[in-house]
């Protein structure tokens, strides 16, 4: 494994340094991604830097039946939770409701994450898993 160093004043970087660029179905180049260690550790070397073929990130099975479902239910979930946020009738409601089951032990301590388990058990209450 080799060392990386970087320009004087970067201690180091985490994340994509480079991504391919993807035009008409195309894409040329290679992802460079460079690591930060943050374990505790004796080895003071602690940034690392890969590379990664353009298509390594590509999918390579279809979709799961079980994927589908998920990806329908994030879809029509969030789409609830940006109508509810938006309506007028059920603020009031909504924010009782909220400021209700706050303080509770597996309540949701924000607004959307509560508007997004209202309209998510309404989903499922409605389209039963089989």
């Amino acid at each position: 494994m080799g060392k990386v160093k970087y320009a004087t004043g970067i201690d180091y970087v985490k994340g994509s340094l480079a991504k391919p660029k993807k035009k008409d179905g195309h894409s040329c180049g290679t992802y460079l991604i460079g690591t930060h260690r943050e374990a505790e550790t004796q080895n003071p070397n602690c940034t690392s830097l890969f590379i990664r073929e353009a298509n390594v990130y590509d999918r390579t099975t279809p979709l799961s039946q079980k994927e589908m479902a998920a990806q329908t239910r994030f879809a029509a979930v969030a789409a609830a939770v940006k109508a509810r946020a938006g309506a007028l009738e059920h603020v009031a409601s909504d924010r009782q409701a909220f400021l209700a089951q706050k303080d509770a032990a597996d309540g949701k301590k924000t607004m959307k994450a509560y508007l997004w388990k209202v309209c998510g058990d309404a989903y499922d209450q409605a389209h039963p898993q089989g």
